[in-house]
């Protein structure tokens, strides 16, 4: 049989090793850098998106441009439908400007890839719409798509 040390009791617990935290500070820093995406736009206009049947996600979303159209959240602004080009509401008549200018951010070889979505308010009427299409047809952008979500069938 071994001998038991009282001794072994009062022995001082060691301090902790600090050296490797900034790493580890360093890598969870990074991990929430890459995971997480900024919302780069605040929302002006409230909208509930149509369902749709067939619904597929865009491939390059850096190449996609929005168009919000809906209600205004500020009731100040009035109940009629709107459109938002960026963070400022906007008429049809500004969407060439906007293209245009969606269109020097990219680069040249990316400009003829440029999508613009369009995520409508289920409830805004098909003129609206049409009216936004002729204006992107003016402006050269002729991918367009339609945000929805999906149904339940």
């Amino acid at each position: 049989m071994g001998k038991f040390n009282k001794s072994a009791g009062s022995r001082e617990v060691p301090e902790l090793n600090t050296a490797s935290m900034p790493d580890l500070v360093f890598a969870i820093l990074f991990f929430f850098m890459v995971t997480v995406s900024m919302r780069s736009e605040t929302l002006i206009v409230r909208f509930t998106l149509p369902t749709a049947s067939e619904v597929q996600k865009l491939e390059k979303k850096s190449l996609v441009t929005y168009i919000n159209i809906g209600i205004p959240l500020d009731p100040r602004l009035g109940s009629a439908t709107r459109m938002q080009l960026n963070d400022k509401l906007a008429e049809v008549s500004d969407i060439q400007d906007y293209i245009a200018q969606e269109k020097s951010r990219l680069n040249e070889a990316d400009q003829q890839f440029m999508t613009v979505s369009i995520k409508a308010d289920e409830n805004t009427k098909m003129k609206y719409i049409s009216d936004v299409k002729q204006a992107l047809r003016k402006a050269y952008a002729l991918k367009i798509s339609y945000s929805a979500r999906k149904g339940e069938n």
